[in-house]
């Protein structure tokens, strides 16, 4: 047994026995890992806060390979008291976070762990929650395996493209669109800038809502259509914001 730091956040925890918790932790370096947490529950122990669900932190452990691990204690990087404190910020870190976790299964990459990281840190800092999650939906799809084609017509190559495709995974030009709805060039540019950005050097967001209700509604049913990923948290959101 060593005693490792390492960056993680806390995406779910599980009441262990009478006054500890088993914490699960997503890190970059070790993917996820199982972290038992001595006596948590009890109401002056040092490691009740930290505890938390969604603690950003580097946690200090004694890490064992593939087995559960013991928690010494934490460095907090981030509570995300600003999502906390608002319900549907909330429903969308709950979701990005269950997004996540689905999305490990598939492929275990240190970038989706940068990826989502960042893209919650932007929605701690009051960037418009809808965009980065969209931002981090397109990013993971080439995860899932169903990733989009957004450098011009996913048939031909050819850039003049005027429709995005659900069934041809991608852009279409004019001789190849189908049956598909045909979008505003504004709409198809920004959803290609989804893709590619870095969200880490996100400044500002000036999108028109008619783009982002746009590109949400599409990549929400490309995922329901495509990933094989049917998310209670994704509901949540849908029912709070119509509440």
């Amino acid at each position: 047994m060593e005693i490792i730091s390492i960056e993680g956040i806390v995406v779910n925890t599980l009441k262990y026995g009478e006054s500890s918790k088993i914490l699960h932790i997503l890190t970059k370096d070790k993917g996820l890992l199982s972290v038992i947490s001595k006596g948590a529950l009890k109401e002056k122990s040092k490691l009740r806060v930290v505890s938390s669900l969604f603690t950003y932190a580097i946690f200090h452990i004694y890490y064992k390979e593939d087995k559960m691990c013991t928690f010494i204690s934490a460095d907090v990087i981030n509570y995300f008291l600003n999502i906390k404190s608002d319900i549907v910020k909330l429903g969308y870190l709950t979701y990005l976070t269950d997004l996540t976790k689905n999305v490990y299964k598939q492929h275990n990459d240190p970038l989706i762990y940068d990826i989502f990281i960042n893209g919650i840190l932007k929605i701690e800092e009051g960037y418009n929650e809808i965009v980065i999650t969209n931002i981090i939906e397109i990013k993971y799809l080439s995860f899932l395996g169903v990733g989009l084609y957004l450098d011009g017509c996913v048939v031909c190559g050819l850039p003049n493209i005027v429709g995005i495709s659900l069934t041809k995974g991608g852009y279409v030009c004019a001789r190849h669109k189908t049956n598909e709805p045909e979008y505003d060039i504004k709409v198809l540019k920004m959803l290609k800038a989804y893709y590619y950005v870095d969200l880490n050097k996100i400044t500002k967001l000036e999108i028109k809502p008619y783009i982002i209700e746009a590109i949400n509604t599409f990549l929400n049913t490309y995922y329901k259509e495509y990933t094989g990923l049917y998310l209670k948290s994704k509901n949540f959101i849908s029912n709070i914001k119509s509440s």
